[in-house]
Order: C-alpha cells, then sequence, then structure tokens
C-alpha cells in the first residue's frame, strides 16, 4: 500500500515512521510512504499556500490551487473542473484531514486497508478551502472531538492504524482479529468517543439555535472568487455582515448533518 502525505512540515513525519510497526512494514515493503512538500506547487516568491477568508473572520484559509496541483501530480492526471470531472480510482482515497470530517473509527482503518493507495492532505492554519472538502477530497476525516493545529498527526495516526491491519505487518494475524474494536469482538453500538463529550470541552463549533446539539465549524473559502468554475458563494463577497452570519450558521447546520449528526443529538 502507498500513503502520500501533502504538508507544508516534510520534516515533521522523519520521526514517526522510523519507529515500530510502520518502519518495519516500510522495511518489508508492505507500504510506500511518501511525503510531499506543498510549497513545491506555489506561484510566487513567497510560496504562499493561504489567503484570508472570504466574509471575514480570523485566521487564514488553505488556498485550493497548490492542494488540487499537489493531489495531481501525485495521480499522475488532472482530477476536472465544474464543467467535466475525472473519476477517482476506486482503489484510493484522498483524505481531507479536518476537524469537521467524519469520525475516524476502526470500520473506516479497516475500509481504508482494503486500498491500494491514500493521500492525505494535512491542513493548517484556520481550515481549508471548502472546495477542496467537496470537490477534490474523496474522504474528510476527523480524529476526535477536539481540534489540532494541523492534519499531519491525525495522517500519521491513521498511516498507523491502517498499517497493522495489512497482512504481514503484525507477524500473527490474530493479533488484529482480536484486540479492541475488531470485527469480530464489535457489538451493534451507537457513535462512540474516546472520552465523554461535554460541552464546555468541545471546540468543533458552537451551540446550535435549530437544535439542542452542537455544531461543527462553517465552511471557509479563500481567493481566487471562482476556481475551475466552482465560485464562492456570493453572499460571502457582498459584504452584509449579516447575511454572511445567517450563511455561516445554516452552512455549519448543513455540514454537522452530513458529517456528524450525532452532535445535534446531544443535549
Amino acid at each position: 500500500m502507498r500513503f502520500d502525505l501533502i504538508t507544508i512540515f516534510p520534516e515533521f513525519f522523519a520521526g514517526p515512521l522510523e519507529h515500530g510497526i510502520v518502519r518495519r512494514a516500510r522495511e518489508a515493503g508492505l507500504i510506500d510512504v511518501r511525503v510531499q512538500d506543498l510549497r513545491v506547487f506555489t506561484k510566487d516568491r513567497h510560496r504562499t499556500v493561504d489567503d484570508r477568508p472570504f466574509g471575514g473572520g480570523e485566521g487564514m484559509v488553505m488556498k485550493p490551487e497548490p492542494l488540487f496541483e499537489a493531489v495531481e501530480s501525485l495521480l499522475g492526471h488532472g482530477v476536472g473542473n465544474a464543467t467535466e470531472r475525472a473519476a477517482l480510482e476506486s482503489n484510493t482515497a484522498i483524505v481531507l484531514l479536518s476537524a469537521a470530517g467524519k469520525l475516524f473509527q476502526q470500520e473506516t482503518a479497516r475500509r481504508f486497508g482494503e486500498l491500494e493507495r491514500i493521500i492525505f492532505v494535512c491542513g493548517r492554519y484556520e481550515g481549508v478551502d471548502e472546495r477542496v472538502a467537496q470537490h477534490l477530497a474523496s474522504d474528510e476525516i476527523s480524529i476526535g472531538d477536539f481540534v489540532l493545529s494541523g492534519g499531519e498527526l491525525p495522517a500519521m495516526l491513521i498511516v498507523d492504524a491502517v498499517t497493522r491491519l495489512l497482512p504481514g505487518a503484525l507477524g500473527n494475524e490474530a493479533s488484529a482479529q482480536n484486540e479492541s474494536f475488531s470485527a469480530d469482538n464489535a457489538l451493534p453500538t451507537g457513535p462512540q468517543h474516546a472520552a465523554p463529550l461535554r460541552r464546555s470541552d468541545v471546540r468543533l463549533g458552537s451551540k446550535s439555535e435549530d437544535s439542542n446539539g452542537l455544531l461543527l465549524d462553517y465552511p471557509h473559502y479563500t481567493r481566487p472568487a471562482e476556481f475551475r468554475g466552482w465560485a464562492v458563494p456570493e453572499v460571502l463577497i457582498g459584504g452584509n455582515h449579516a447575511e454572511v452570519a445567517k450563511w455561516r450558521r445554516k452552512a455549519a447546520v448543513e455540514k454537522t448533518r452530513r458529517n456528524r449528526p450525532d452532535l445535534l443529538l446531544q443535549g
């Protein structure tokens, strides 16, 4: 299996890849891990990968152009545009690491373990332009109900979880079959959390006015206003702050319902 890690901090992975099961799997040829510096795909002399968010707000947002180009370079072909989309190979996943993604569980690791290749997009700053989640990534994944500084740690966690499921990685196949959260030991349960979810601890978003639950962060957009035919929502460009706030809350509810409906049920 091949793992590609797109990041602005390629040196981050030097340590984790050199220890334990991941190192042994690499040495045995079971996995091939390649780290791609995102800044290679920038066009300006400052190697800029981020810009200010449309609609205002704190922080910076990662631009879509270098991320699309990085993924296309790794795939060896374009992914298309708003008019014509190129199909992704069925044995490949493009994973965007995001606190607003679907929750990574052992079932996800088993699904990924059936693939031949996973390309990880490691976000940073306030977030990644939503067009990456909508039109480039096949999966938007969160590793839990907390916020990290970037996607590098979650990517490495997933690499480890998937690698240990590959035949030959552990030496004894029964080790992966009989441990916690294995398919053989599974019972029918609802969504699980690493620890009890307390409202005061959650930084995913805010309390919803439309329910008694919690919301993921709203989608972020940055320049360019139009990218490959995909335009930024007009309301974010118009300058009406009240309308921007209204749009963001509605978009946050929609994204939560799509990726983490369990949060909306928590009072």
